[in-house]
């Protein structure tokens, strides 16, 4: 399929228009909500703040931490998807579908039920080893037999793993009920309720991830022309692999660790972020940067407004995207064309 985008102005020039659109939305995450303020507002609440004042202290405190996090969030999850896509050359990757967010959430719900580990600073690490697990035990799943990793291997490993550990999660909940308040929130997922000081941890880590993605942009090109090819060009596969792999977790583990589980970012956006500029991933990483982080802000204003008062988790707002993207593109047999679309 010929992308959208397909000369270097345009790709760029479509990026820009993108960052456009995502300020728009993070303007729109900040004003709109259960209580309505002003763009004038917001931006006096950045310029002049006044403690005294509710509608600037929500701004600060509660709105645009929320949006931050949104950002962030979306984005990461959308490169950590098509680093994955590209890895294993399968357009049904993604940290969610894999059972990366899945391993990372469970290791926290264990970590809080049986251990005292209360702060993020804690959890990040703890999220990062679920993760790391998770992505090996799927990985190693599916290179069993003789034909080594194939798409639909490592699918079904990762719907295997998936399971388990919520499986896993379950369990512990069971055991010790009370734990299930502490722990809701990373299990439905939610950017509500944050404060930039539970952000300042995996800060770090997300935007050193984000620099290793293009960085890695170029390898993952040749990576993603099959192993012969990169290996007739000199190109150094394991340290590569090895690379994307501790990249994905960064990416995917300090998501989970701050708005717990959101799935479907990371496979949605790869397939129209490659619809658009096409499968050269020093467009793609930006873009999906982008993209995501659209997405998420999107989806969590949708959620303030669906069952007003009340509000719904972000991720099943994100399940209801992909869900149906998934059947579709499971159906269309991309499985089979190397993470191409």
């Amino acid at each position: 399929m010929r992308p959208l985008l397909h000369q270097t102005p345009y790709k760029a020039l479509g990026l820009v228009f993108g960052i456009v659109i995502l300020l728009v939305s993070f303007a729109l995450s900040v004003v709109l909500g259960s209580s309505h303020t002003s763009l004038a507002s917001v931006i006096q609440s950045l310029t002049h703040y006044d403690v005294n004042s509710n509608e600037q202290v929500i701004i600060r405190t509660t709105r645009l931490p929320r949006a931050l996090f949104a950002a962030l969030v979306g984005g990461n999850l959308a490169v950590a998807g098509a680093l994955m896509q590209a890895l294993t050359r399968n357009p049904l990757a993604s940290p969610s579908i894999f059972g990366i967010n899945a391993g990372a959430i469970s290791c926290v719900v264990i970590a809080i039920t049986f251990l005292p580990l209360t702060s993020i600073t804690q959890l990040i690490w703890v999220a990062f080893a679920g993760a790391g697990i998770a992505a090996f035990a799927v990985y190693f799943l599916g290179s069993l037999g003789r034909e080594g990793l194939t798409p639909v291997k490592i699918v079904l490993a990762g719907s295997a793993m998936t399971a388990l550990f919520s499986s896993f999660t379950q369990g512990m909940l069971v055991v010790r009920e009370a734990t299930l308040q502490n722990v809701m929130f990373w299990l439905a997922g939610s950017v509500a309720g944050k404060n930039v000081d539970t952000l300042i941890p995996v800060l770090p880590y997300m935007l050193a991830a984000g620099v290793a993605a293009l960085v890695l942009a170029h390898p993952v090109n040749i990576l993603s022309s099959g192993d012969d090819v990169a290996r007739g060009l000199g190109q150094k596969l394991g340290l590569v692999k090895v690379s994307v792999a501790i990249t994905v977790i960064l990416l995917a583990g300090s998501s989970v660790a701050v708005a717990g589980s959101i799935g479907f970012v990371g496979l949605v956006i790869p397939h129209i972020t490659r619809s658009i500029v096409g499968i050269d991933y020093r467009w793609v990483i930006p873009y999906c940067a982008v993209l995501g982080a659209v997405l998420l802000l999107l989806a969590d204003l949708a959620a303030r407004f669906v069952i007003m008062p009340g509000e719904l988790p972000i991720g099943i707002m994100t399940a209801m995207i992909g869900v149906p993207f998934f059947i579709y593109t499971a159906r269309k047999g991309l499985g089979s064309n190397g993470g191409k679309p």
